[in-house]
């Protein structure tokens, strides 16, 4: 049997099989007033408002119900917010303690949201602001990604100006940058919505027009023949990677309807990887989530190319979804983190990171008044 690779929270990596991770430290708001209360923002305004709705169920009855009360917020497919439901999730008699946004793509995993609970201080399970609007953006993700040196497959983005004034001209760069086959995706969206894989020159111009149908920017990426790898990355600053699981898709990619109503598509967990191949997914996974500067969670999915065996990163989701079929909770389940336990993680990591905003100093202070910068030093080694 092979041994798996292993990355410890350092993100060095060593023998051995993936251990789940260690619990936080760090205090919840419980103790005195009982149960910790939890806000599961969920729906809203986006092409995925059902595999949301599936999340968010699963996430809610996971949380145990002695140690927390759920407070269920569903945000209309419209995205209008009934007043009970800004009510329950800002109004002074909410007393929510953290929030689980289980939004996926617009206004939810964008940074938007994010920066919404952030105003209100008010904690809450994932990337912040900027982790978060540099995840949903396909483009400036690339961007980050190259500039951190790690692999990525050769690609090109386009904003809408440019193809509106010349389809065709667009279409030839395009092609003549990425080659043939090639995918076209919008850079803002999810779930494989929006996506086409182009063979040929007559196929680029009507894929470009479908992915600006749900976003002013696109992104061209060249095809690779490559196995579809995913790993699961969770923690703040001290990341760590689940075991790889690989993605047998039922169609000739892994679309929308391949993830949600095709019952042919495959997850294989653990990915049969050698474990050389494994341990450097896995570097690149935690390394991806760190150039990103996310916190909490992200799913990284990763090529490996059949001819090469070469490893490229290609996207990072930072609110993977949480259905059955998910592959973040079944990479941790197989890492030896049950889903329940997995939640409970997210949770208390929401905690840890406001500590440390908490503890950042906020107003100008003499330089020769340094207990705020010690007291903070203290805080963040706890």
């Amino acid at each position: 049997m092979k041994r798996r690779a292993r990355v410890s929270k350092r993100g060095g990596v060593r023998k051995g099989r993936a251990a789940a991770p260690a619990s936080v430290k760090s205090a919840s708001p419980a103790g005195a007033r009982g149960r910790i209360k939890v806000g599961v923002v969920y729906g809203g305004r986006s092409v995925e408002h059902e595999v949301s709705l599936v999340s968010a169920r699963a996430i809610m009855e996971a949380l145990d119900p002695r140690r927390y009360a759920v407070v269920p917020i569903l945000v209309g497919k419209d995205g209008r917010w009934p007043a009970r439901q800004v009510e329950r999730l800002l109004g002074r008699s909410s007393g929510l303690d953290v929030v689980i946004p289980m939004i996926h793509g617009t206004d939810g995993e964008d940074g938007a949201l994010q920066g919404l609970l952030t105003l209100a201080g008010v904690p809450f399970v994932g990337s912040a602001v900027l982790g978060s609007a540099v995840g949903m953006d396909k483009a400036v993700m690339k961007s980050l990604l190259v500039d951190a040196g790690l692999p990525t497959v050769r690609h090109r983005v386009l904003l809408w100006p440019e193809f509106e004034a010349d389809p065709a001209g667009a279409a030839v760069i395009t092609e003549r940058h990425c080659g043939l086959p090639l995918f076209v995706k919008p850079a803002n969206g999810g779930s494989s919505v929006g996506v086409s894989k182009v063979r040929d020159r007559d196929g680029l111009e009507p894929a470009l027009r479908l992915a600006f149908r749900y976003d002013r920017k696109v992104i061209a990426e060249r095809a690779v023949d490559a196995r579809e790898i995913e790993c699961s990355v969770l923690g703040n600053d001290r990341p760590e990677a689940s075991v790889l699981g690989e993605i047998v898709p039922a169609g000739e990619f892994y679309d929308y309807a391949a993830k949600y109503q095709d019952t042919g598509s495959r997850l294989i967990i653990p990915a049969p990887l050698e474990p050389e191949q494994e341990a450097l997914g896995r570097d690149l996974a935690i390394k991806a989530f760190q150039a990103l500067d996310l916190s909490g969670m992200a799913r990284v999915d990763l090529f490996l190319d059949r001819a090469t065996g070469g490893l490229f990163v290609n996207e990072v989701n930072t609110l993977p979804g949480f259905t059955p079929i998910s592959m973040y909770p079944k990479l941790w389940a197989a890492s030896g983190l049950a889903f329940p336990k997995l939640v409970d993680r997210l949770v208390r990591l929401a905690f840890e990171r406001r500590r440390q905003r908490e503890d950042l100093v906020t107003e100008y202070r003499p330089a020769d008044q340094p207990a705020r910068s010690a007291s903070r030093t203290s805080s963040c080694r706890r």
